[in-house]
């Protein structure tokens, strides 16, 4: 089998490829980045020691698609992947578009050409911002979550949020341009009859994660917490029960083997995939967590809210279990405890990943 994996030298795209070589060492991997990305050109000599063919280009440009081979599948792990790129006035709002739009278009119309089947690293960001923000919410054992005995809405409970929540406005220009791609990646797939599967992928984070504030969270503000920089809890009631999940990367590529060996499976084409409740932790169990490893160290509380920030996002992926038969396999403990031995290994990782 022959597989294309765009935006390969990032975390994700490195760690499904490594993953996917371990899951089957016969498969031909390909991959092309544009490595503009702080961290990236360190992946690029690794994947070529690994037998991983890589190509310098842009999917934002369809002349460097034309010198692609052929494969059996292409995942699409390509993305300007932060929920303020483009409103943060460090980033273009046209390049978010480009990369997370149009980079997809591009791929369709190579998959089109060559009949290979299409593979999304979605996000959760594609649920509702304005909805999950009205959820009610309390504290408990340092973390915020919905009150849902006072609540009936579609697509939320226990497990957490579902496909069935609503993707209305407002989403960020990351969360819209995602969406658009995934309805436009299934109508290419009926209209030219290529296979098709979209993964909605929570929060990833492991080892090697190119961690800033605004992306990456876990690798930062662990890597922050080890070398005692600044550190704050912003927004809400500043104590830090922000919740979210998180998944690793390694997890992801189980999914998309399993997507790869069954492309005409009669099942719905858009999952969720993410760690779920086991896996939630909110930014103040993080700091504990770090102060057992690294000792104390205080963060400021800054009650001033971010845009796009929630107080609980936790993924239920209960259709991916459902209809692949699959779970998530590393804990939430194994993906801290990964990203802390990276961090003590790399002292000088915070400045790669957040170089500009």
């Amino acid at each position: 089998m022959k597989v294309l994996i765009t935006g390969i030298c990032g975390f994700a795209g490195s760690t499904v490829a490594r993953a996917l070589q371990d899951l089957d060492p016969t498969m031909e991997l390909f991959g092309i980045d544009n490595f503009i990305r702080p961290g990236s050109e360190r992946n690029r000599a690794p994947l070529q020691s690994e037998g991983v063919r890589l190509y310098h280009g842009d999917v934002r440009r369809p002349s460097d698609l034309e010198s692609l081979p052929g494969v059996h599948w292409v995942i699409d792990a390509a993305a300007n992947p932060s929920v303020l790129s483009g409103v943060d006035g460090k980033s273009n709002s046209r390049q978010v578009v480009e990369h997370n739009l149009f980079g997809t278009v591009n791929l369709l119309e190579y998959c089109k050409r060559t009949g290979a089947g299409f593979i999304v690293l979605s996000t959760s960001r594609v649920y509702s911002i304005a909805a999950l923000a009205k959820l009610p919410v309390e504290v408990e054992d340092g973390a915020f979550k919905p009150k849902l005995d006072s609540i009936s809405i579609p697509g939320i409970s226990n497990e957490g949020v579902s496909e069935d929540f609503s993707t209305a406005s407002l989403l960020s220009l990351y969360g819209s341009s995602k969406l658009a791609s995934e309805t436009l990646a299934l109508e290419y797939g009926d209209a030219f009859h290529f296979s098709v599967w979209i993964n909605r992928c929570g929060v990833l984070a492991g080892a090697g994660q190119f961690g800033r504030p605004d992306q990456g969270i876990f690798a930062y503000r662990i890597n922050a917490d080890f070398r005692h920089r600044p550190l704050n809890y912003i927004g809400f009631d500043g104590q830090g029960h922000q919740m979210r999940d998180c998944l690793h990367p390694r997890d992801v590529a189980a999914i998309v083997w399993k997507q790869m060996q069954s492309p005409q499976r009669l099942v719905q084409r858009v999952q969720n995939v993410s760690g779920g409740v086991p896996s939630a932790i909110s930014l103040a169990q993080l700091s504990d967590s770090c102060a057992h490893r690294f000792g104390k160290h205080e963060v400021v509380s800054d009650p001033l809210p971010r845009p796009f920030d929630l107080p609980w996002m936790v993924i239920d992926s209960s259709r991916a279990m459902q209809q692949w038969g699959w779970q998530p396999t590393v804990s939430v403990e194994e993906i801290l405890n990964e990203i802390a031995r990276h961090a003590e290994l790399h002292p000088d990782w915070l400045e790669i990943c957040v170089t500009s």
